[in-house]
């Protein structure tokens, strides 16, 4: 179900990028210098398609980035609820084997008091 969900969300939105790419292959000048747009040293010819999608791309990565550090806290805390189950964990192991060993005594004699 899911795929099929996907393919047609994703098959439009790679027809539509792959019509850009073809629509837009002319070189534009992309200038890195914002103070001396004129200068030749700091510019590079791409076709506008590169362009945008280098754009796209950056977007996406620099966002997941954003998307990571702001959970950060959520890992940690994560991490440590883990931790704090497994040393829960142990501690109802051993109680548990304290209890069998305690089990396992014989009765006491009631007959001798």
């Amino acid at each position: 179900m899911t795929t099929l969900l996907k393919w047609f969300l994703l098959a439009p939105v790679a027809v539509l990028a792959i019509l850009l790419a073809i629509a837009n292959r002319a070189s534009v000048p992309v200038v890195f210098d914002p103070f001396l747009s004129q200068s030749a040293s700091l510019t590079v010819q791409a076709p506008l398609f590169v362009v945008v999608f280098a754009a796209l791309i950056a977007g996406v990565v620099i966002g997941g980035a954003a998307a990571w550090v702001r959970q950060g806290r959520h890992r940690k805390a994560s991490r440590e609820a883990e931790a704090k189950a497994a040393r829960e964990r142990a501690e109802a192991d051993r109680l548990r084997a304290q209890i069998n060993a305690f089990a396992s005594l014989p009765a006491p004699d009631r007959r001798a008091a």
